[in-house]
Formats: structure tokens, C-alpha cells, sequence
């Protein structure tokens, strides 16, 4: 690995090197080069192929994933078992990271992504079987929740980057965003509506059935994305290699991953679970959802469309600003209102953070050929550190929470922890100035 890779881009206002560092201008197909109609950053087939999957499976998790710590809650009102739940899925999705980066770098990807579909469709299926003692088997269940999403996630994101390129990975992040958006508008709504009107019982598996068959679909689909080539071995202990070296820009990128990941860990379960709280129905959180989505619809579409890479400090600097900004009303009154302005608020601001941060990070693996050769170690480091970030933001929830379960304290608690993306921004600040031309 190069000692800094920031070195093969080109800093805005400077002429462009004589001589090509870019993985991306040598490589063999993709929207960089103009073939025939093929203009530079459109999506090609298999990008979009990919897209189709990531909405399956996100659909499948926005019918009942969001409705999974509410049940949960129901069985037994603790916050603190939710917060475990919560810590085995990232600990063990982790994990599953590390161990899976083998399978994607030295065979066959396409199957770790399938079966990391099959293994979220199991994990239903399990939740369906345990009924409403699923409670007491929360480790389990979140440890099968953390397979399936490491196994998913690891080969996703390879292939993500194996079919964008710098030119079109801001528009598939908006695609991403905006897609994944349309599913929150109506698969939660929907959920809410047949559980309040079919009862806990029978509501939750119908909508834990769906979901089930959604996965087997996105399962059949991936199958029209072609086999990815290999190259390589895989390097067990190249996070620790990566960043032990003195000059690279992935000691800074790293650290904002951690701090976005600390937000991710908490902010993911506990404001679903709050908005349940305050109402009592499940109804209301589907609408607040529906809400929500259609904000971030609307959000990431602009984002895909308008965030280019010289804007890309400043936006993500309004974005975590902003997202912060939105939980200022929780001290006046925690209700319905107040998560609804924060919801807005948050779908509106969170694709101005989050679509510069992945772009970033992505844009860094592909700088040059010799990093672009060790995607999956740089993926997985990726995801390692988002991880480590979301384990420590659910670790101080638990402290915090097993202390003192006032309003108050709880408040202050999302403030801290809410207010990572700025210093994620911090470290990170560096890197989206850094662009290729």
C-alpha cells in the first residue's frame, strides 16, 4: 500500500499528473470510458441489477426490521435488552466482516451476498418459530442478525465498488438513498396498519412472512448478477498493517468512520422504539416513517443529483450540523411532535453527511491500481471501523441507561451521542477536499 494515496488524486486548483494513478482510467469496463451509448457516470446493467437487490433487501427489513425492537419491547419493556440485542448484532456482524473477507477476495462474492439474503430470511423465520418468547433468546437472535448482515454488507460493497466508479458513485448513492427511501414510505405504513388491524399476534406474522418472501425474491435476482472475477489472497491482519503505517490518509478516514458508526449503533433502534413509546401503536409508527421516507426520498434524489466532489466538505459540514441541530427539541417536550420534527429534520440533512462520506471512502479504495487490488481488506477495515463505532455508541447507551432512565438524562444522551457526525466531519475533512479530475 502506497504511504498515502491521497497523493494519486489531484488537489482542486492543480494541473493533472502526466501519468495515470487512477485504478479507474485502466480498468477493463464500467461507465468511466464512453462505450457507444454508454455516457460517463450513467449506471450500467449490473449497477443497476445491484440496486434492484439492495431494495428487495431493504424493503424486507423496512417491513418488520423496524417493527423488530417494538416487538422485543412488547415481550419485556427494558431498554437495556434491546441495547444487547443491539451489541450482539454489531459485535458478530463485525466478526462475520472479518471473516467472510476471505470468501469475497478468494471465491465466489456473489454467493456470500446471497447467502447473506438467506441467512435475514432465516433470521425471521426464527422470530416467527419463537413467538413471543423470542425475548429470552435476544443473543441468538441478534447474533443471526449479525451474520446475515455481514455477509450481505461485505459482499455488497465489493461489488459496489467492483461496478461504480468516481464518476457515478454520488448518483448510485443517491439511487441507493432514494430507493431505499420509496421502500420506508410504504412497507413500514403498511406493517403498522396490519399489525394494529390484525392484532400483535397474527400482524406480526403476516408481516414477518412478507418479508421472508422478499428475501427468497432478492435471492433470485442476484442471480442475473454476473460471477465477479477474483484476484489475490486475502490478508488476515491488514487493518492493523494499514494503519499502522506513518503516513496514510486511513488513520483520519478510520476515525470518522468510528465516530459516524457511534451514532448508527443508537439512533438505528431508539428512535423507533421512542415513537412507539409516546403513541402505543405501531400505526403511528409506520406513519412516522412513511413521513420520514418521503423526506429522504426527496433528499437523496437532490443529493445524487447536485453533490458533486468539490462540494462534497461543505455539504457533509451542513449535514452534520443540521442532523445535530434536530434534537435540540427533545428538551423541550419528548412526544410525537417533537420525533416528527426531528425525523424531518434528519431525513432531510442525513443524505447531505452521509452521501460525501461513502463516496470519500470509496473514492480512496480505487486512488490507485495497488489499493484497488485490495478492495475487500479496505472494505472490511471499512466496516471494522463503522462497527467499532456502533459497539461503543450501544455500550454507553447501556452504561447510561442501566444508570438512570430519566427523560433528562436519556435527552442528553442522544445530544452526545447525535453530535458524532461532526466530529466524523472533523476527521474527514481532509479527504473530501481531495479529488480526482
Amino acid at each position: 500500500m502506497q504511504k498515502d494515496q491521497s497523493k494519486h488524486f489531484v488537489q482542486q486548483g492543480r494541473a493533472k499528473e502526466a501519468t495515470k494513478t487512477n485504478y479507474f482510467e485502466d480498468r477493463g469496463s464500467g461507465a468511466v470510458e464512453v462505450k457507444g451509448s454508454q455516457k460517463k457516470g450513467r449506471l450500467d446493467a449490473q449497477a443497476i441489477l445491484l440496486l434492484i437487490v439492495h431494495t428487495l433487501f431493504g424493503s424486507a427489513n423496512a417491513l418488520s426490521g423496524t417493527f423488530v425492537g417494538v416487538y422485543l419491547w412488547k415481550a419485556k419493556n427494558d431498554y437495556a435488552l434491546i441495547g444487547w440485542f443491539t451489541l450482539t448484532t454489531h459485535l458478530t456482524m463485525a466478526l462475520t466482516f472479518w471473516l467472510a473477507g476471505k470468501w469475497v477476495k478468494e471465491h465466489n462474492k456473489m454467493n456470500c451476498l446471497r447467502l447473506g439474503v438467506a441467512v435475514s430470511a432465516g433470521f425471521y423465520m426464527l422470530v416467527l418459530w419463537l413467538g413471543a418468547n423470542s425475548f429470552h433468546y435476544f443473543v441468538w437472535l441478534g447474533m443471526v442478525q449479525g451474520i446475515s448482515a455481514g455477509l450481505f454488507w461485505v459482499a455488497f460493497n465489493v461489488v459496489y465498488f467492483e461496478v461504480t466508479d468516481p464518476d457515478n458513485r454520488d448518483r448510485f448513492n443517491g439511487w441507493i438513498g432514494l430507493l431505499g427511501s420509496g421502500a420506508g414510505i410504504v412497507a413500514p405504513w403498511i406493517s403498522g396498519l396490519l399489525i394494529v388491524s390484525l392484532g400483535d399476534g397474527a400482524g406480526y406474522r403476516l408481516i414477518f412472512s412478507i418479508s421472508l418472501g422478499i428475501f427468497l425474491l432478492g435471492v433470485v435476482i442476484s442471480f442475473f448478477l454476473k460471477k465477479r472475477k477474483v484476484q489475490g489472497a486475502y490478508e488476515w491482519l491488514f487493518p492493523l498493517r494499514c494503519l499502522r503505517q506513518a503516513e496514510t490518509p486511513w488513520k483520519r478516514v478510520c476515525l470518522a468512520l468510528v465516530f459516524q458508526g457511534v451514532r448508527e449503533g443508537v439512533f438505528g433502534f431508539m428512535i423507533a422504539l421512542l415513537v412507539y413509546i409516546s403513541t402505543s401503536s405501531e400505526a403511528s409508527l409506520g406513519s412516522f416513517v412513511l413521513i420520514t421516507s418521503a423526506v429522504s426520498l426527496v433528499s437523496f434524489w437532490a443529493a445524487g443529483r447536485f453533490i458533486k466532489p468539490h462540494f462534497r466538505k461543505i455539504s457533509m459540514l451542513i449535514g452534520a450540523a443540521m442532523i445535530v441541530t434536530v434534537i435540540i427539541p427533545f428538551f423541550w417536550k419528548m412526544g410525537y411532535s417533537t420525533l416528527l420534527i426531528f425525523g424531518i429534520g434528519a431525513s432531510l440533512f442525513f443524505p447531505m453527511y452521509s452521501v460525501p462520506m461513502v463516496s470519500a471512502v470509496f473514492d480512496l479504495i480505487g486512488s490507485n491500481e495497488a489499493s484497488a487490488k485490495q478492495r475487500e481488506e479496505y472494505i472490511v477495515l471499512r466496516e471494522l471501523s463503522l462497527n467499532v463505532g456502533r459497539v461503543c455508541g450501544v455500550l454507553l447507551f447501556i452504561c447510561v441507561i442501566s444508570w438512570s432512565k430519566a427523560p433528562l438524562v436519556i435527552n442528553v444522551l442522544l445530544l452526545i451521542i447525535g453530535s458524532s457526525p461532526l466530529v466524523s466531519w472533523y476527521f474527514m475533512k481532509k479527504q473530501l477536499t481531495v479529488i480526482r479530475t
